[in-house]
């Protein structure tokens, strides 16, 4: 593909994990809102639970999670308390008839915490949620935190999907981002989880690294390949060092450019889908068989926060510093800072500083956007039949889209907006032409490829 036309299309844009995305949060939206919210999740809905922890007993230069460094585990016991503070104080506020059918456990490093203080939390969690019998556990996993005892924890847990950062195992690209951590380490993490029940593990690779070249990345997905793993999230890194001052460890000048990102990329997904797995969205991929890659072919295909999911219930609560919610009413994510949090939990239970409550038309473009990042395009008569009074308008601007797009990475073919092969890799550049807020300014993005 030629230079010019990925030097166009990667502007930084958002990752579109929701819409509005969170620069257009406002404080307008807090405790009162989220109370309100909760109390509206009805009798026999499905729900999502996502639970932050955001400390890591070393920092990856990379990473542009809300996370922090911590050589003590005292800061992560105190965490935890105000933890178990808000999951007490939002069941009470949750119909018991609700049932949670997914778990997330994210971070900072999940696996830091300790054994008995991770079977404490999920015992926290069954106390005051009901979950359903086929729920799926995920959990964050950083091999350099594993050892037996928390591999038997996990497994207490019902942990069922395990996600192993990777990122590269190139020892120079791992020494430019701090994270050092070797191909048999990994190994034998996977092993153990998956000799303890564990149905699906995940790989994240990273492309864009610092010093990493052609030949580096590909003997990482080669290395990645032998894993075996259900799935793999192809990132690419993000480099924003305003937002994280850690990543002004990472020398500028030792990142590849766009155009060697865009090939990084395009490599990677080529050997991956060489070796049976799908393509799902702009950056996943999955065995056939994985339940992520019959929801693409079936269309039931989503993304929330944590990128695309099967999951199907349409409220994901967010725990902890920092973490946000998705409801049917809007978005509201907790205090960040984490002292600050553990005040609010430890007050009242629940930590909400901010959010946005969903207009008509902010449904609509979610939706429309939704489907361009999932099924990387739209039925009109689809959006006119789910948004009839307002659907003229996002019509409109697709077939002005396909009006202007002189290099054809879309097509407009019996009443339906799609795609085309060369302009998938570019979905979240097509998917910001119907962002209604991203023009007043408010946040700086990572690129889009």
């Amino acid at each position: 593909m030629e230079d010019a036309l990925v030097l166009k299309y990667t502007a930084p844009v958002p990752r579109y994990t929701s819409y509005p995305t969170a620069p257009h949060f406002s404080e307008a939206i807090g405790n009162a809102e989220y109370e309100g919210w909760l109390g509206a999740i009805g009798e026999g809905e499905t729900l999502s639970l996502y639970a932050h922890i955001p400390y890591c007993d070393r920092l990856c230069w990379f990473c542009a999670c809300h996370t922090k460094q911590t050589l003590r585990y005292d800061p992560v016991t105190a965490y935890l308390a105000g933890l178990h503070r808000e999951i007490e104080a939002i069941g009470q506020q949750v119909t018991g008839g609700a049932r949670v059918t997914a778990l997330h456990l994210g971070g900072g490093s999940p696996t830091l915490v300790r054994p008995d203080d991770l079977i404490a939390l999920k015992s926290q969690f069954s106390q005051h949620f009901t979950f359903a019998e086929d729920c799926e556990i995920s959990v964050e996993m950083d091999p350099n935190d594993l050892d037996e005892a928390r591999h038997d924890a996990l497994a207490a847990i019902g942990m069922s999907r395990a996600s192993f950062g990777i990122q590269d195992f190139d020892p120079v690209v791992q020494k430019a981002i701090n994270r050092i951590q070797t191909y048999e380490q990994t190994r034998d993490a996977i092993e153990a989880s998956r000799a303890r029940g564990v149905r699906s593990v995940n790989c994240d690779v990273l492309y864009g690294l610092p010093h990493q070249t052609m030949a580096t990345l590909e003997r990482t997905i080669e290395a990645v390949l032998s894993l075996g793993p259900d799935r793999v999230a192809l990132f690419g890194y993000a480099h924003v060092p305003w937002m994280k001052k850690h990543q002004q460890m990472i020398p500028e000048e030792s990142l590849p450019g766009v155009v060697a990102r865009y090939a990084q990329m395009a490599r990677a997904a080529e050997m991956l889908v060489a070796c049976g797995y799908e393509a799902i969205g702009i950056d996943h991929f999955a065995r056939p068989s994985d339940t992520l890659a019959v929801a693409s072919r079936e269309g039931r295909l989503r993304r929330n926060f944590q990128g695309y999911t099967d999951d199907t219930a349409e409220t994901l609560i967010g725990l902890g510093a920092s973490a946000i919610g998705q409801f049917r009413e809007g978005h509201v994510q907790n205090m960040p800072a984490t002292g600050e949090y553990l005040r609010r939990a430890e007050q009242g239970g629940l930590a909400a500083v901010r959010g946005y409550a969903l207009t008509p038309e902010d449904r609509l473009r979610a939706r429309v956007i939704s489907l361009v990042m999932c099924e990387f395009g739209f039925s009109f008569e689809r959006i006119e039949a789910e948004f009839p009074l307002i659907a003229a308008s996002v019509i409109e601007e697709a077939r002005l889209f396909r009006a202007r797009d002189a290099e054809g990475l879309s097509t407009i073919e019996s009443g339906v907006f799609k795609l085309t092969a060369r302009g998938r890799p570019f979905a979240r550049s097509v998917a910001a032409a119907f962002d209604a807020h991203l023009s007043n300014g408010r946040g700086r993005h990572s690129v889009a490829v």
